[in-house]
């Protein structure tokens, strides 16, 4: 997989509406075959690619952050849970948490999660092309395509197996 982020971008713009359209067909199928089509996508193409060689999803989107991760950051940084929410957080229009800034604070200059071991759930299941149910996510993950080389990625084989 050699296409850079901009690429992607750039590539997903212009299918957009070939997108659209496929996923409109994805949507008509059973669940356990889309899930199917996309788990099988989803490893062969990381077999391929390294999320440390991009991280645009760190760079450019932020996280939903529960509760419970906020819990955890804050354990790990040796934070009150009320400190990491004033200096990271903000509460979303749906009343959520989600970083402050972006690129994430926690990302490092070589691509790498200062709170791996504790990164929101949403971080450690993204790009969510392997997740049951895709069905639910079809939504974000077609916005996931213009983010992800993975997600990109991911779609074009399923696309190619899908007639």
């Amino acid at each position: 997989m050699e296409e850079s982020v901009e690429r992607v971008k750039e590539l997903a713009g212009s299918k957009a509406k070939e997108n659209k359209k496929f996923f409109s067909r994805l949507k008509r199928l059973p669940s356990s075959k889309v899930d199917g089509l996309f788990h099988t996508a989803h490893d062969d193409v990381f077999q391929e690619f390294n999320c440390l060689d991009c991280a645009n999803c760190c760079k450019s989107i932020s996280p939903i952050v529960l509760n419970r991760d906020v819990d955890k950051i804050a354990k790990a940084l040796g934070m009150r849970p009320s400190e990491v929410i004033s200096k990271y957080l903000f509460e979303d229009v749906d009343g959520q948490y989600a970083f402050r800034d972006t690129p994430c604070p926690f990302l490092d200059e070589e691509n790498l999660c200062l709170i791996y071991p504790n990164r929101p759930k949403a971080c450690r299941e993204y790009p969510h092309t392997d997740r049951k149910r895709m069905h639910q996510i079809l939504n974000i993950t077609i916005k996931n395509i213009a983010i992800c080389p993975v997600v990109f990625e991911v779609v074009e084989r399923i696309k190619r197996n899908v007639k």
